[in-house]
Order: structure tokens, then C-alpha cells, then sequence
């Protein structure tokens, strides 16, 4: 079935052509197409265009396919184009010609788009719930060992003292910079679309602000072409934020993988969440962190993705924007699954407390001695030349306590300031 059906079938090829995976994706879109559909035909009751006895067996038959879907017992068959002609066949079977009254005053086109913008809302709302689960035991980790020391690199270089406080918590900051892109791709969805039909509107006397109402929508997309322009504008404002995410979890992920390596040995981790060599009995591999950092490296290539997929599009619907569901759909669980094993396993590192102790580090605190100097009136240029000459000669002994006070240096880490402005972020 298609609800495009004019009575002739359309050549075999061409139909697995443009289908593609639809089906299997609009699995997931399913439970959005529900929801718009009750929305819409609450609206069309309203308007007058259906009576009060087919609203009340529409909305049984919608909630009856509701929880076929909560239950997983919804399928689309071969038969069927997509979720959308699958569920008014539905209707049709059961209901006869009240079922074939839903897509009054409609379109597959705006149909599509609330299942999208219904179904990011959520998508959104649990990448944002578990980035906010790391960002507090990031930050749990950062209080717990804000005094141990760890060295601090430059061009992979041994530089200055950091902390495991300044790093845990420095990956805690940064996931705010990800909120506020996850916020703000939300806020790209947070708007109806429903009623815009093909992208021109209805001469049926609609009400958009009752569905916008129903949907629970912070506002309408108003101009409906520019409704229909939001596809694609909407999932690459998504991809942006779901790359903003993986790019912290990469980078981080790369530090593990250093940090457990022999030739640095910062970090290690319980046997059971490290693998092993077939050959090699001593290995504990960081595969989980490689593979978070593979992963996450791919999602980082969806802008680029949706770009060239949307790039020179003119106004308008076009097929090839059916492509994106199949870069976006599957990315956010990509994304909840290393978000999720990255806290696992965080809740279980362990951090080596007396690492600087090695002689190897000794020249981490040339800075540290070189500011003394100035601190007591010597001029910077003349205390870095005779720490230099010390390093030179040998007889570099620095103190290897660390003094630093200025906010968000290794002795003072704020926080509860990192905290509070998590918090405002979420707003």
C-alpha cells in the first residue's frame, strides 16, 4: 500500500530503490506517527471535518496500535511504503472510510516531519540525561582526586603539574560546551510543522495552533515552506550537537588510552572491562576506549554528511532527503551506548597516586621555580636563565608542591562554579 496509489504499481526495482530501509527506521518513528495522528484528528474534530463518533473510534484504533508498538508487536511489511501507510491501513481495515479520512488536510511530507522533530525532542532529551549522568561523576572523580598530581603534556612533551582534578573536571566543563549544542538543536525541534501539508499549506481551515497545543510544541514553524526547508536544516542542527558530544568523548577516550599505556601508567582499570592479546599473555587492551573513540570519530562525520546531502537543495521536498534518517536514526544510539560504557567504566578507574615521584617528571616543576624566583624579584627572563642553567648543569631540585590559587588552576578548581553553570545550561 502507498498513499500514493493511483491504481498502477510501480516497477519492482524502483520500489526497493527508493524505499531502501525505510521500513526498518520508521520502526522507530512509529510511536511518533501515533501521536501525530491523534493530534490531527482531535484538530480535524474541531474544525468540524470529522463527527464525534469517528473521533471516538479513531482514537481507539490509535490507541490500540499504541500498544502494538509499546509492546514491539508492530511490524511493516513488505507491503506497505513506510510507517504512515502502514498505520492508516490500519485504520482503513478496522474503520472503512473513517479510517481513510486521517489524512485530510495533510501530507506525508508534514506527516514525516512531526514524526522527526517528535521523535529528536525525545532522542535530545536522553543524550542530554546521560551526558548529564558523566558531567556528575566527572565531577565526583575531580573532588576525590583533586590533590593527586598528574603531569601535564605540551606537543607530548612533559610540560607542567596538572591534577586528576583538572582533568576529570576539565572533561566536566567541556561537557557543558555539548549541552548547550544539545539545547540548542532541541530548540530547532521544538516547533510544528504539522499543517504546512506539501509544503504549501491546505485550503482546508485548519487549526495549527491546536496541534501545536496537543503535540506540546514551544511554538509553530509559522511559514510553511519554511517548514518544509526545516528537513534537513533540523538533522544537521542534531548532527552538530551529536558531534559536539562524540568529540569530547573521543578526545577523552585517546587519554585513557595513553594514560593506561606502560610507557605512561596514569590510569588502569579492573581486568574484566580490559581485553586481552591471542598471543601476547601481558596484555590488558583499552579496547572499549578505542572502540568509544572509533565510533565517536564516525558521528563526527554527519555534519559533513548531511551537508552533502542537503547542499544546493532548492525550496521544496526532495527524496533525497529521506537519506538523512539513515545517518541520523542510528547515531543516537551509537551515542547512548558509549556514553553509557564510558560512565561504566569511569566508576571503576583507578588512579595511580605518586606519579610525579618518578625522576622522569622531575622538570615538570621548572615553571613552579622559575615564577619562586620572580615572586621574590627576579625578572622573569633572568629566573627562567638560571633555571635553565640548573636543568643544564644538574643540580635541579625543585619543591614539588604545588601553590596555584587563581580560579581554575590545579589548587583551585571551582567546582561547584562548573556546577551551578551545568545547571544553568539545563535551563
Amino acid at each position: 500500500m502507498k498513499l500514493w496509489d493511483k491504481g498502477f504499481s510501480t516497477d519492482k526495482k524502483i520500489d526497493l530503490f527508493t524505499v531502501g530501509n525505510d521500513r526498518e527506521l520508521d520502526l522507530i518513528l512509529a510511536k511518533y506517527d501515533v501521536i501525530g495522528n491523534l493530534a490531527h484528528a482531535k484538530m480535524l474534530h474541531k474544525i468540524g471535518l470529522l463527527t464525534a463518533e469517528e473521533i471516538s473510534v479513531l482514537e481507539v484504533e490509535l490507541n490500540a496500535i499504541l500498544k502494538l508498538i509499546e509492546a514491539g508487536e508492530f511490524t511493516i511489511e513488505d507491503s506497505f511504503e513506510d510507517v504512515h501507510s502502514k498505520v492508516e491501513f490500519l485504520l482503513t481495515q478496522k474503520l472503512g472510510d473513517t479510517g481513510k479520512k486521517i489524512h485530510t488536510a495533510r501530507s506525508r511530507n508534514d506527516q514525516v516531519l512531526v514524526d522527526v522533530h517528535l521523535y529528536l525532542k525525545d532522542a535530545l532529551t536522553e543524550i542530554n540525561g546521560e551526558v548529564n549522568e558523566l558531567f556528575d561523576l566527572l565531577i565526583s572523580l575531580a573532588d576525590q582526586y583533586k590533590n593527586v598530581l598528574l603531569p601535564g603534556y605540551t606537543h607530548l612533551q612533559v610540560a607542567m603539574p596538572s591534577s586528576f582534578g583538572m582533568w576529570f573536571s576539565a572533561y566536566a566543563e567541556t561537557l557543558i560546551d555539548d549541552i548547550y549544542f544539545l539545547k540548542a538543536a532541541y530548540k530547532v525541534a521544538d516547533q510544528n510543522p504539522l499543517g504546512s501539508a506539501a509544503g504549501y499549506g491546505s485550503s482546508f481551515p485548519i487549526d495549527r495552533d491546536e496541534t501545536t497545543k496537543l503535540l506540546h510544541f514551544e511554538t509553530l514553524k509559522y511559514n510553511s515552506v519554511a517548514a518544509q526547508m526545516g528537513r534537513g536544516k533540523l538533522e544537521k542542527s542534531v548532527s552538530f550537537a551529536i558531534s559536539s558530544v562524540a568529540s569530547t568523548l573521543s578526545k577523552m577516550s585517546m587519554d585513557i588510552c595513553l594514560y593506561m599505556s606502560q610507557n605512561f601508567n596514569f590510569i588502569s582499570f579492573p581486568d574484566e572491562l580490559t581485553t586481552g592479546s591471542s598471543i601476547m599473555p601481558h596484555k590488558k587492551n583499552p579496547d572499549v576506549f578505542e572502540l568509544i573513540r572509533g565510533k565517536c570519530n564516525k558521528l563526527q562525520a554527519l555534519p559533513y554528511e548531511f551537508t552533502l546531502i542537503t547542499n544546493n537543495l532548492p525550496s521544496g521536498y526532495h527524496r533525497d532527503l529521506q537519506l538523512l534518517k539513515e545517518g541520523l536514526i542510528p547515531s543516537f544510539s551509537t551515542l547512548k551506548a558509549c556514553l553509557e560504557m564510558l560512565t561504566y567504566s569511569l566508576k571503576n578507574i583507578r588512579v595511580r597516586t605518586n606519579i610525579v615521584e618518578e625522576e622522569k617528571y622531575l622538570y615538570l616543576f621548572s615553571v613552579e621555580e622559575v615564577n619562586k624566583l620572580v615572586q621574590n624579584g627576579t625578572p622573569f627572563r633572568d629566573a627562567y636563565k638560571i633555571v635553565g642553567k640548573n636543568i643544564e648543569e644538574g643540580t635541579f631540585n625543585p619543591d614539588k608542591n604545588v601553590t596555584h590559587t587563581h580560579k581554575g588552576s590545579v589548587g583551585n578548581l571551582c567546582l561547584d562554579e562548573i556546577v551551578n553553570k551545568k545547571i544553568k545550561a539545563n535551563q
